[in-house]
């Protein structure tokens, strides 16, 4: 019987494939409840890639897997995957059923962010925690290399990864809804591993010693140094030290929590420039800022910028996220905000004394540094890259609300808000010491947005909403006093630093954290901002001060131009309501206007009338928040608008966009661009096609068009040389022809488009057309002249002359007085 038992996983392995085919999924999930309840770890181990895989999809995109990102609520399966896949549901059952055996999983190297792939491939360690004693290099061949997890770390792997695989989805759907299965388990996973309230649950399964094994111990020399240059980890106590998985089973069960954390971070957030990541990664870098910062307060002298901090070979990992992921990245940094803000009250207030003799759970540790030490560094870097490749439309929302709610962590307090208005919320300030140690989230990235923001349609209410968004974040009281106190100390001259008298234990509101207030010396807030700035910009970075002169001009640049969108979008406004008023039922026979180049393009015949009352809304909204934030007054607000000068009224409209004279034709500048963006000038564009092959329109009977054309090209090619010669006589009687068979437009050249030389100088054939004679206006005024005629007792024949004749004798007129005409 041995012999057949040892065969029998790779029988159950080929079973379950054949059943993936064709079973439900209800049944196959049964099935597999069955199998991972019934099944010893030996025979699950050989099962469990595979069924990640089947789930998760593989990791090169082919394989879709259960498709969780285009799995929604209304779907019948939903149920079903949301149970099989949820934290204590049968897959994490057989998660931890191997875990406690300790097998291992292998994933390709390849597939591991940018940034710690080549470093990996250079034969450099990379400084992650997450990747130690997991690497095995072998004699040549780098890039087939390995990465040996834990069953734990690789099923979180492929659930982390499933979210940035490219994936071919069917024609008509995309996966970037919140209420996707994907998107609810992540949320799912990080209540249940970062509970705000109460401990992460123990696993369910246990080893032969009493509990599920936990990863290989680190190294004390180990801390975590891959998500930021600060002081080592708090948790060194607890899990860098523990003498056996058994010492602490709160401690032996926090990893589980770290792995998820460090594996969404690194999956997710860690895509940037290879140079900075060898910049931040760099030991002897660390080595040399941690000198610096120690030399800061002893030395008076200005010290040397620490190796590696200067601009090294540029190199760009070609990564777009999707708005999927930026609205998922979203969630993660809600949740952390609240996971932290849930440190309790106590933990925050204790003594230095007590600390001596109790020491905090190993979660409450955990809240204290999750996010400066795992999520800022890689989140602005990876909010710094978005905000630089997004394209320039309404789906940059989803960065920008993504920013906000990092630099917001007192909305994610659970603390239930006075029902004031938003913008008299004043900013507690025990939040002073989190704005200072994130100044760059707010003065560098405000930096980027305002570029984005004056090359964006501001006419757009969607665009005008972004803009609003953030002068109303920033506007909040005490917000802008924060960030200028933060600038101040970091411009705070080091040679003066010294000088400061060392601090005993100070409190949140004296200048400690606001997560740790127990440290015995708590190093000063200026060294702590200064290391925060070279941390992520290198000690040769060139700060630019939020407050400073130069963007003090860009925001009025942007006031400018926020000014001029609401002048476009007023006299849209007005236009469409002129419009309006103009319409009656003769309109339907386009007795108005049917001139394109007249009416408005682009966006504003996008946008309605109430869009247009909401970007007029949004923009004066935004104009008070970024008076209030930078003080500006309402007199230096008028004359900084009434400066725009004769580009407010609305004649100027018809002015050219700025532009310079190219080989071929006009070429705009940046300034003319910004125009048409925001409707303030445009091209007088006509249409340079054959005006008979213009597309039908709404006035016109297709049926009459294409008849017609066809008519008058048949009379065009058999008679085209004697119009033409008849044309081209200078008498009256050429005169006469040229006024019925040539376009009175035709000579005009475009100067005010930018056009080729060549087709501006293109000249049209004189040729019969017969085109007018389809459009609605022209039938009904050809049936009211025979109704008056047969009013008048005139036959349909009798009419028929008399209407050849009449405009026989117009176009006898017109030829006569065209150039008395022409000099009126």
């Amino acid at each position: 019987m041995a012999a057949p038992t040892l065969q029998q996983p790779s029988f159950l392995l080929a079973n379950l494939k054949a059943d993936a085919t064709t079973k439900p999924l209800l049944q196959r999930c049964q099935d597999l409840v069955k199998i991972i309840d019934d099944y010893p770890a030996k025979e699950l181990h050989l099962i469990f890639p595979w069924l990640v895989e089947s789930v998760f999809g593989s990791l090169d995109g082919i394989i879709a897997g259960w498709n969780l990102r285009l799995l929604h609520s209304r779907s019948n399966e939903y149920n079903i995957v949301m149970e099989f896949l949820n934290p204590s549901g049968p897959m994490m059952k057989l998660v931890y059923k191997l875990q406690a055996e300790e097998y291992k999983y292998e994933i390709p190297v390849n597939y591991l962010p940018g940034p710690v792939k080549a470093c990996i491939q250079e034969g450099v360690l990379p400084d992650c925690p997450l990747f130690h004693k997991k690497l095995q290099f072998p004699l040549s061949g780098l890039l087939t290399l390995n990465l040996a997890l834990n069953p734990f770390e690789f099923f979180m792997f492929n659930f982390a990864y499933c979210l940035i695989t490219p994936k071919n989805y069917p024609p008509g759907q995309h996966g970037s809804s919140t209420d996707s299965a994907y998107f609810v388990l992540v949320d799912t996973y990080l209540k249940y591993f970062l509970p705000s309230e109460g401990s992460v649950p123990p696993s369910p399964f246990s080893d032969s010693r009493g509990s599920v094994t936990a990863p290989s111990p680190r190294s004390s020399s180990v801390s975590f140094a891959g998500y930021g240059v600060h002081s080592p980890s708090l948790l060194k106590h607890h899990i860098f030290h523990q003498p056996s998985v058994n010492a602490d089973p709160a401690a032996q069960e926090i990893w589980r929590s770290e792995t998820l954390l460090q594996m969404f971070v690194e999956i997710w957030l860690h895509h940037y420039s290879l140079e900075m990541y060898q910049k931040l990664q760099s030991p002897q870098v660390k080595l040399a800022l941690l000198q610096y910062r120690l030399s800061m307060s002893s030395m008076p002298c200005q010290p040397h910028a620490p190796p590696g901090s200067g601009t090294l070979h540029t190199y760009q990992e070609p990564f777009t996220p999707t708005e999927e992921h930026v609205l998922v990245v979203r969630l993660l940094v809600k949740h952390l905000h609240a996971f932290s803000n849930s440190l309790k009250p106590e933990q925050l207030s204790s003594s230095p004394s007590a600390h001596s003799h109790t020491h905090p759970s190993p979660l409450e540790e955990f809240k204290r540094v999750v996010v400066q030490r795992f999520v800022q560094q890689k989140l602005y870097l990876f909010l710094q890259h978005c905000f630089g490749h997004w394209p320039l439309d309404a789906s940059f929302r989803a960065v920008l609300e993504t920013w906000l709610s990092y630099i917001q962590p007192w909305r994610y307090t659970g603390e239930k808000m006075n029902p004031q208005p938003d913008q008299n919320r004043t900013v507690p300030e025990k939040w002073e010491v989190f704005v200072q140690e994130n100044l760059l989230m707010y003065t560098k990235l405000f930096q980027v947005f305002l570029n984005r923001a004056v090359r964006t349609d501001l006419v757009n209410a969607k665009n005008a909403l972004m803009v609003f968004r953030v002068a109303k974040v920033f506007s909040q009281p005490n917000l802008a006093d924060m960030i200028q106190k933060g600038e101040q100390r970091f411009l705070e001259p080091e040679h003066v630093l010294h000088h400061r008298q060392p601090r005993g234990y100070l409190t949140p509101t004296q200048g400690g954290s606001y997560l740790s207030s127990r440290q015995k010396v708590v190093t000063d807030m200026v060294f702590r901002v200064k290391s925060h700035v070279y941390a992520l910009e290198g000690q040769d970075c060139q700060y630019k001060q939020m407050f400073g002169t130069e963007l003090r001009g860009a925001v009025m640049k942007l006031i400018q131009i926020i000014a001029q969108a609401r002048q476009t979008a007023k006299r849209i406004s007005d236009h469409s309501n002129d419009m309006a008023a103009n319409t009656s039922f003769l309109s339907w026979f386009s007795l108005g206007s049917s001139d394109f180049s007249t009416s408005f393009s682009g966006a504003e015949l996008d946008e309605g009338g109430e869009c247009l009352k909401k970007t007029h809304e949004y923009l004066d909204r935004a104009l008070e928040n970024l008076c209030e934030i930078f003080k500006l007054t309402q007199g230096q607000l008028t004359q900084l608008i009434s400066n725009l000068g004769s580009s407010q009224d609305d004649g100027n409209c018809k002015q050219l966009p700025d532009c310079i004279q190219g080989e071929n034709g006009l070429i705009l500048t940046d300034l003319g661009r910004r125009q048409i963006i925001n409707g303030l000038r445009r091209f007088d564009i006509q249409y340079q096609g054959d005006p008979e092959l213009q597309p039908i329109r709404s006035y016109e009977s297709a049926l009459l068009v294409r008849l017609f054309y066809r008519i008058s090209s048949l009379v065009n090619e058999r008679f085209g040389v004697h119009m033409s010669t008849l044309c081209s006589r200078p008498d009256f009687l050429g005169r006469l022809c040229r006024h019925y068979l040539t376009d009175p437009n035709s000579n005009t050249k475009l100067k005010h488009s930018p056009m080729s030389r060549r087709e501006l100088e293109r000249s049209r054939q004189p040729r019969l057309s017969l085109r007018p004679l389809a459009s609605y206006r022209t039938i009904l005024l050809l049936l009211l002249l025979y109704v008056f005629g047969a009013l008048l007792s005139f036959g349909p024949v009798s009419s028929t002359l008399v209407i050849l004749a009449g405009g026989f004798l117009y176009g006898l007129v017109m030829t006569l007085f065209s150039d008395k005409l022409k000099t009126h």
